[in-house]
């Protein structure tokens, strides 16, 4: 059914203008409540669902799940292991605010069992991450770097974002020069999305002049598909990028369609029963705490996949990866063959250059990287 385990945090000490995931800072004694509550969480679900094999990655995101102390984490490790067996080579990824640890804590963190460190430096420009409203300065980002490899981390993920408020090229590929500078075996690379309902939404209207254009974008994507590969990091997926076969297991299993169970507020699972089988956890800490008080599991959405949806998923997902989707692979999945579903969309987008198809495996081309949500778009139901 599964073999992945997500766990939110839903805290951070400040919520970012661009952010729209469900945050929201911590009250008194709020985090040590929450800890509680997402080890029952688990405890119930062990009773519902268990995973098809020991679980081969453990990701805390949020939020900002460097909040937690370090012995919240290895219990949750613990209770992880004990009521769904962890695989002995298992990877367990920490997002982590720079602005919230240090040498020591990150020491500590590592010691209860993290093995993957996710920085969520965004760029490493002052005045631009005062308008993002981070917690963090520059100097903070590199000093979090510094003492995570002091602290024995040996995979590291830093995470930037291109296309912020005012930002140029040379800005961003300062960001891009640096961030290769300090080494990491990943670096996630995102264009800023301007959500409905965050504060951006309101300062920076569609199409505001402060924010970099489609074209502008563009140029700083193919800034870092350039750059980056030139420095030996791999890039695997749209917006990943690893060296030395340091892909994100955890996510790259998303976009295989992996099962993964998720806890805490607003967590969404996926299990693979029948075509799939999708349901998240209640968005507020207020709903998630009375249903896990009544003894019930949080869910407040649940979806059985259609195959048609099914087949969608497959598809704009495993197109993100540059490994790329084969026609072999679609059919073991559907037992339908693949042009015989998606032909006539395969062919026109190949014929306007926006996929490629190499011995049965398809791909974006470089102008698909570019243009993927239009891709995507064309295989929805």
């Amino acid at each position: 059914m599964f073999s992945r385990l997500y766990i939110h945090i839903p805290f951070c000490l400040e919520k970012c203008g661009y952010c729209a995931f469900v945050s929201c800072k911590p009250l008194k004694g709020e985090l040590e409540n929450y800890h509680t509550l997402l080890l029952k969480e688990m405890q119930l679900a062990s009773g519902n669902y268990q995973p098809a094999e020991p679980l081969d990655s453990i990701y805390f995101g949020g939020g900002t799940p460097s909040l937690l102390l370090p012995e919240q984490v290895a219990q949750i490790i613990a209770v992880a292991s004990k009521q769904f067996s962890l695989s002995p080579a298992v990877e367990i990824t920490l997002e982590a605010n720079p602005g919230t640890v240090d040498e020591g804590r990150l020491r500590a963190f590592r010691t209860a069992g993290v093995n993957r460190l996710s920085l969520g430096i965004q760029t490493f420009d002052g005045n631009l991450l005062r308008c993002l409203g981070r917690v963090h300065d520059a100097a903070q980002a590199r000093q979090a770097f510094r003492d995570a490899r002091r602290a024995g981390f040996d995979n590291i993920g830093l995470d930037l974002i291109h296309g912020l408020p005012g930002q140029s090229l040379s800005q961003w590929h300062s960001d891009l020069r640096e961030a290769i500078r300090l080494a990491p075996e990943h670096i996630s690379v995102y264009g800023l999305t301007v959500e409905e309902g965050t504060p951006f939404s309101l300062r920076y209207p569609e199409e505001s002049p402060d924010i970099p254009d489609d074209d502008q974008s563009a140029e700083m994507f193919e800034a870092a598909d350039s750059v980056l590969p030139t420095a030996g990091y791999e890039h695997y997926e749209i917006a990943n990028y690893a060296r030395n076969g340091h892909r994100s297991r955890h996510n790259s299993g998303y976009w295989r369609r992996d099962g993964y169970l998720g806890v805490g507020v607003a967590a969404h699972s996926f299990l693979r029963k029948g075509y799939g089988f999708r349901f998240s956890n209640y968005e507020t800490v207020e709903e998630y705490r009375a249903a896990l008080a009544g003894g019930c599991l949080p869910h407040q959405d649940q979806n059985d996949l259609s195959l048609e949806d099914a087949m969608a998923e497959f598809m704009f997902l495993g197109l993100r990866l540059f490994d790329g989707i084969s026609s072999d692979e679609f059919e073991r999945e559907f037992d339908l063959p693949l042009r015989s579903v998606y032909g006539s969309v395969i062919d026109e987008l190949t014929r306007i250059a926006l996929l490629q198809c190499d011995q049965g495996v398809l791909r974006l081309t470089r102008r698909g990287l570019l243009l993927s949500n239009q891709v995507f778009a064309r295989f929805l139901p």
